[in-house]
Parts: structure tokens; C-alpha cells; sequence
């Protein structure tokens, strides 16, 4: 990690819209603002038009529609002027898959397996008939033939181009189609023909070998080069789950960039996970700390009432059972078997070719290694294994499990051969280590699109729980498992990185805070939902869904909700889908959102859902305040430093645009000037100390030091406090001196053993408190 991290980032979402010129103009604001350090999205060059930067074209140039180069070194000059620094998201481990647009891939798929490039790319050129598979067709071959067109040495299709090897542009269309290195298919084939290593299910979108010198200094030459010029500070790896040694990567790029930035990983940790201590990075992007300022803040025992009420109202429309352990089960195997065929297909064989060399694993049928690695691939608990540490990922335990799904004990065999190669235990020549590396991948790809993209549309009681890293079986954290949390961070990661909304979460941490305040009071919500019954829904599960999104989004936009609505069924599976879209249902999903959540008002539908509004504040505020005092490095996604509503991508990616400021704006503004001005103190090297409150509401109160420096103090559940008669005389001990109140710069409190604060009085003006010591 640098010797100086960021105090705070501010992330900005760069698009033709949003380049780097208008990013320099909102530079005095956000300065203004207190963050430390502007967070970028990816820079490098990208698929015309992209508004997210992901889809890299060309590692060697800076994206010329943001501004090109000298664009971004302008508007790191103008930040450093008003003292900030630049962090760039990188993207190592995937490009698009754009032969028009991707220079490296076009020199593969022109010139084959003996291009300089053809080491940059996961290709398997033994499977099929050799050729590379581009599954870009809008229908079978047959059906397209005659759009095909031959012009300026290339081969055009409805807007595509695709280079022509040397000598073939002449040939009749059926030869020409068959001399190719690559092999023109129907989209469709993607799912069980791919022969190249992708992201996640995105056909779009091709994996990089950047474990490969050459690749690593070709596809890093120009980041490392602005790094090593000052223009960049910081980096956030993107997706290093992807890339087949995560810890040889990131000391790749530590010794290339000279340890002199600030690194952070998109590191998606499980439960109790940590990340690896060997990796050279500060930390991760934060979805560890959302999930526990997230939970800290939602009512236990609200949330179990709420899935009762949950399973009661979806019935046999939901998930079945409407249990989350099975449905997270039951779509981890649906994902193995359906969306990555193609990926377990491709493990299937790199298995074959090691066991036919092996005269100890001969004879394992490739039906049996498909099951074996099927099965062990379900039982990954988290993300994937690692370097180290693997046997604690595929335990005995889970080889047993795998096991149970064979008929014949004798073909079960498999399981320990594939256990053993995934954990390097078998050798490590080319084909050993390839396997292990594909399979960790595989297993991260499983993960994220069982649980993230499937499971967590399907088991929806409280949709605030699930978000990136989250666990929606378990929504609430206790406080004590918090402050675990902070104290563990602040001694082995201090610098790493802290969020509440991202580009990539489900729902801002304003539309969570309102869905969180349900599980204080399932009754309301089931009242609701009574209320709204009139509007015709296609079915329970769409029902509950688009109404919880509805009453967290906070006001009726069918522009918006509707989107939002029609992927989450999408993204369910269980009666439509992307690649097998029901129509009918889908039109209805449309009809039923504009017409119930995308128009009726539901948070000021009843009194007593009006009257939540001061506790979705509450919750809101508290959030956002101890997020940004808690050990690690506060990131804001743009826009949030005041109320921002916004739901799953596109909806939560429009640019940057200034607005008014709100009552959160002051208390950001305050944090983070005080994180600015006393780095020693919420940084490495300072400390954290859990304060506990003394009464009969001590539990609705979440407070703790930083370095003797400052307290933040925050209201939990406060719904529920209100029930149960108030603060009453419940008192919280400050640390020994005067404490000012940061957000209003009046009021004083003294601490010290027999100097109790009344919670009452120190919540007065607002459900947070922010002190800092006076002197």
C-alpha cells in the first residue's frame, strides 16, 4: 500500500456523456467536498458509445471519446491543484470481444494459434475442429448466409466485421466461411460450444492470460506509465476473482507500479472470509464492510417474521420451499449445468488429458469427471480457493458430498481425482495448472451469477439483504460482531476500502435504508401489500418484488421501476429469462409495474407508512455516518453525499450531475474534513474503540472512538426504540475531555467516568452524532 492511502474517494462514472472535461469542472466541488482522491472508472480504450468502460479495446491508449490522454492528465493536474489525487479502476481480467474494436483478438482470429497473440486468450484449439467459436450470429448460419458481404479485405454481417485470413478473400462464401481460424455460430452455441475463456456468462466479453509476462507488461504498459507520472495514485482491480493466480498478479503489478499506489481488489469475501494476508494490496473495495454497516442496522427479529410472511404471501410462485439455503443450492446447479456447460465442458476435457498421461488416473469416463467437477464445483463455499488455503475450501467433507451424487461407488473415484487436481496435489505440469486456474475461475463465475444474479431474485423477504456480499439468510449482524469487524480491520487493513453504494449494487444504500425499516414492522408491510392487492400482478413473487422495490425507490417512476422490475425477473429465472423470454409474461410483468408500483405512491399510501419516513432517515444517516468513520478508506459513489434513489444497473449509472444539498451533505462534508484533517487518526496507525451505551435502549445505540480524536454515534432501530417508550434514561460514557458536536458547532459535551451523556439529549437534533475532541 502507499505510504500516504487516500483519506476518502469519490467515484465518478466516466461515459461519452461524462468525460474527462466535465469530471475537471465538478474538481473545486468535490474538493470543497473534503474526499482526498477522485475514483475513475476504467479509462483505457473502449467499445464506442460504452457508458461503462469495462468492455476494453486497446490497453496501449487512454479512451480518446472521455478526452484521450491529454484529457486525463488535465484533469489530474487540475485535482492536484486543489490537493486531490486520481484513482483509476482497472480492468486485467477481460476485454470485449469485438474483433471491429479488439485489436489483439482481430491478429488472432486473422492470422490463428501462431499469432503473437494467441497467447493473450483462454483459446482451447483442440476442442471442436480447431477453430475459435464466435457465437455472434443472430440465427443458424443457414438463415444469415445471405447478408454475408466481402469488403475492404474484411467479413461484414449487419454491422459486424470480422478480418479474413491472408488469401481467402476471393473464395466462394461457404469456402471463405470454412477457411476462417474462427467459426461463425448462432448466439445460442455460447452456452455449451465456447471455446474460449469469458466473463462470467458474457460472451461479450473475453478473458485476458494476464499471468503471462508478456501479456501483463503489454496490457499494463500505459497504466503503469501515468502511475510512475504521477497522473494516477490509486487502483481498484476489478473482478481479480477472474484471473487464474490473483496473488501473482497483484505482485506483478506491485513491483511494476514500484509500491507507490494505493491498490484495493473488487474481493467479493463470503461470511467469515478474509482475504488472503500474502496479497500486496490495502484492502478490498468495501463490500465487507456494506454488508455489516448494512446489517448492524437491520431488526433480527423483524426479518424472520418477515420471510414468514414472505413464504405465506409468494407460495408456490416463489422459489419452492422459499428457503434460502435450498434456493441458493438449487441455482448454484442450475448455473453449473445450464449457463456454464461450456466452461465445465472445458474443464472436462483439461481432466481427460491429464488423467489419459497419468497411468495412475487412466479411465475415469469423461461423464464422471463432468459429474465429479459438477459436484465439488456446487460445494465451494465461497468465491474460489486460492494459492493457499485450498483444502479449507474443498474439504473431505465436500468430497463426500460430491460423492453421494454418483449411483456406482466405484465411478465416485472421480471425485478425488479432480479434488486433487484442483488442489495442485497431482503435479504441476502445463495441464495440472491449468485445470487448477479454470477451475478456481469457474468457480468464481458460479458464484456470482448463482447467488448474485439468480438466488438473489428469487429469495427477495428483504431486499435490502441482497446486495453484493451480503447474506440474505442472515440480514442483521449483531453489534458485538461489528465491532469484531472494525477491530480486525483497523489492525490488518486499515487502508482498505469502504462503501454503501457502488456501479454495481442492486439498490443505493437510500432505497436499502427504506426496505431495511420493514423488518421493524412486517405487520405494516403485510398491511401494505393488503392495500395494493387491487392491482392485478401476474404472480405473488413479482408482486412482493416490485413492491418492496417500489417502497424503497420512494416515488412512483415507471420509467425507471419498470426496467428494474422486468430484469429482476429476467435475472429469477422462474418463468422467463434472457435467453428463454416468455413474452406474455414479460408483457404482463410491464403492464402490472406501470400501472401499480410504477404510479401509486406506496410510502405515503397509509399513515402508518408515512410515518416510517423519519426512521428510513434514521437509518439512512446512520449508515452514512458510520461508514464514514470506520476503519478503512469511506468511498462515495457519486451523487450520494445527498439523497440519491437508484436501482440496479443502467438506472444507477447516469453521470454525475450537482444538486442541492441536503441534510446529509453537512454531515459529509464534516467526516470527511475530519478524516482530512487528522489522517493519523481514522487511518493506519489509529485506533478504534466500541463504546456501549447504559439503559434500557443501550441496544438501540451503535457508538465508538477513533484515536481519542472523535465519536460517532448512531440510532439503531429506531422504529423500534420509539415503541418501546424512548431513550428514556439511557446514557452513553464519553472518553475523558470536551467533546464538540461537528454537525452544528455549538453544542459541548464532557466526558469522563461520572460524566454520563443522556442519549436523549445527545440525539436531540438529529439520530446521529458526530464529536470531535475540543483542544
Amino acid at each position: 500500500m502507499t505510504p500516504n492511502p487516500p483519506t476518502s474517494t469519490y467515484r465518478l462514472q466516466l461515459q461519452p456523456e461524462f468525460p474527462f472535461a466535465a469530471a475537471e469542472r465538478a474538481v473545486p466541488y468535490l474538493a470543497g467536498l473534503g474526499v482526498s482522491h477522485l475514483h475513475l472508472s476504467p479509462v483505457l480504450e473502449a467499445v464506442p458509445g460504452s457508458t461503462h468502460g469495462y468492455d476494453v479495446t486497446d490497453h496501449r491508449s487512454v479512451r480518446a471519446e472521455l478526452g484521450g490522454e491529454e484529457g486525463l492528465r488535465s484533469l489530474a493536474a487540475t485535482a492536484r491543484a486543489r490537493g486531490l489525487g486520481l484513482v483509476v479502476d482497472l480492468v486485467p481480467n477481460h476485454m470485449a470481444a469485438s474483433p471491429r474494436h479488439n485489436h489483439a483478438l482481430r491478429a488472432v482470429l486473422r492470422e490463428g494459434p501462431d499469432s503473437p497473440f494467441a497467447r493473450w486468450f483462454d483459446i482451447d484449439w483442440r476442442a471442436g475442429d480447431g477453430r475459435v467459436l464466435l457465437p455472434v450470429l443472430p440465427a443458424r448460419l443457414p438463415e444469415v448466409r445471405d447478408r454475408f458481404r466481402v469488403a475492404d479485405g474484411s467479413l461484414h454481417l449487419d454491422g459486424q466485421e470480422f478480418p479474413l485470413r491472408a488469401g481467402t478473400g476471393d473464395l466462394p462464401l461457404d469456402e471463405l466461411l470454412d477457411a476462417q481460424w474462427y467459426r461463425l455460430g448462432w448466439w445460442r452455441l455460447a452456452r455449451t460450444e465456447l471455446d474460449y475463456r469469458r466473463f462470467f456468462t458474457v460472451s461479450e466479453l473475453i478473458g485476458v492470460r494476464v499471468e503471462d509476462p508478456e501479456v501483463f507488461a503489454a496490457s499494463h504498459a500505459k497504466i503503469v506509465e501515468l502511475v510512475a507520472d504521477g497522473v494516477i495514485e490509486g487502483l481498484r482491480i476489478d473482478h481479480p476473482d477472474g484471473l487464474a493466480d490473483p496473488q501473482g498478479y497483484l505482485e506483478d503489478l506491485a513491483e511494476a507500479t514500484g509500491g507507490r499506489c494505493w491498490t484495493v481488489v473488487e474481493k467479493i469475501l463470503t461470511g467469515a472470509e478474509t482475504l488472503p494476508a500474502a496479497w500486496p494490496v490495502a484492502g478490498t473495495t468495501g463490500y465487507d464492510a456494506l454488508r455489516r454497516v448494512d446489517g448492524v442496522l437491520t431488526d433480527p427479529v423483524g426479518a424472520d417474521e418477515l420471510a414468514d410472511v414472505y413464504r405465506e404471501f409468494v407460495g408456490k410462485a416463489g422459489d419452492r420451499g422459499g428457503r434460502w439455503e435450498a434456493t441458493a443450492s438449487r441455482a448454484a446447479y442450475e448455473v453449473v449445468t445450464h449457463d456454464l456447460a461450456a466452461e465445465t465442458a472445458a474443464l472436462t476435457r483439461i481432466a481427460g488429458r491429464v488423467c489419459a498421461a497419468d497411468p495412475a488416473l487412466r479411465d475415469h469416463a469423461p461423464w464422471a469427471l463432468r459429474t465429479a467437477i459438477r459436484e465439488l464445483l456446487v460445494r465451494v463455499p465461497v468465491y474460489r480457493p486460492y494459492r493457499t488455503g485450498g483444502e479449507e475450501v474443498l474439504t473431505p467433507e465436500a468430497a463426500r458430498g460430491a460423492k453421494a451424487a454418483f449411483a456406482v461407488p466405484e465411478e465416485a473415484s472421480a471425485v478425488d481425482a479432480v479434488r486433487a487436481l484442483a488442489l495442485g496435489a497431482l503435479g504441476d505440469g502445463p495441464e495440472h495448472r491449468a485445470f487448477r486456474a479454470r477451475f478456481a475461475q469457474t468457480s468464481s463465475a458460479l458464484r456470482a451469477k448463482s447467488v448474485e444474479d439468480t438466488a438473489f431474485y428469487r429469495y427477495t423477504p428483504l431486499l435490502s439483504a441482497n446486495e453484493v456480499g451480503g447474506d440474505a439468510g442472515r440480514p442483521a449482524v449483531p453489534v458485538e460482531e461489528f465491532h469484531a469487524y472494525c477491530l480486525r480491520i483497523a489492525r490488518d487493513w486499515p487502508a482498505t476500502g469502504t462503501v454503501l453504494s457502488t456501479h454495481d449494487t442492486k439498490r443505493s444504500a437510500d432505497v436499502r435504508a427504506a426496505i431495511a425499516v420493514l423488518a421493524q414492522c412486517p405487520e405494516v408491510w403485510a398491511e401494505l401489500l393488503t392495500e395494493v392487492a387491487g392491482v392485478p400482478a401476474p404472480d405473488p413473487h413479482v408482486a412482493w418484488t416490485a413492491w418492496q422495490t417500489a417502497f424503497g425507490f420512494g416515488a412512483p417512476d415507471p420509467d425507471r421501476l419498470g426496467p428494474a422490475i422486468l430484469k429482476s425477473v429476467r435475472e429469477a429465472g422462474l418463468r422467463t429469462s434472457w435467453t428463454e423470454p416468455d413474452a406474455e409474461y414479460e408483457r404482463a410483468v410491464a403492464e402490472f409495474a406501470a400501472a401499480g408500483p410504477g404510479r401509486i405512491p406506496l410510502r405515503t399510501a397509509s399513515e402508518a407508512a408515512f410515518a416510517l419516513e423519519p426512521h428510513i432517515r434514521a437509518h439512512a444517516l446512520g449508515a452514512l455516518l458510520a461508514q464514514l468513520t470506520m476503519p478503512g478508506v469511506p468511498e462515495l459513489y457519486q451523487n450520494t453525499e445527498r439523497e440519491y434513489r437508484a436501482l440496479v444497473d443502467p438506472d444507477n449509472r447516469a453521470p454525475f450531475a450537482a444538486g442541492e444539498d441536503d441534510d446529509r451533505t453537512a454531515l459529509v462534508r464534516a467526516a470527511l474534513r475530519l478524516r482530512r484533517a487528522h489522517p493519523e487518526a481514522f487511518g493506519p496507525g489509529g485506533t478504534y474503540v466500541p463504546l456501549a451505551a447504559e439503559g434500557p435502549a443501550a441496544a438501540h445505540c451503535l457508538a465508538f472512538a477513533r484515536s481519542g480524536r472523535a465519536i460517532t454515534a448512531v440510532t439503531r432501530l429506531s422504529l423500534r426504540l420509539a415503541q418501546a417508550g424512548g431513550w428514556q434514561d439511557t446514557e452513553l460514557v464519553l472518553p475523558e475531555g470536551r467533546w464538540a458536536d461537528a454537525l452544528d458547532g455549538v453544542r459541548e459535551f464532557t466526558g469522563g467516568p461520572a460524566t454520563e451523556v443522556k442519549l436523549a439529549e445527545l440525539f436531540a437534533e438529529r439520530p446521529v452524532a458526530l464529536l470531535v475532541r475540543v483542544g
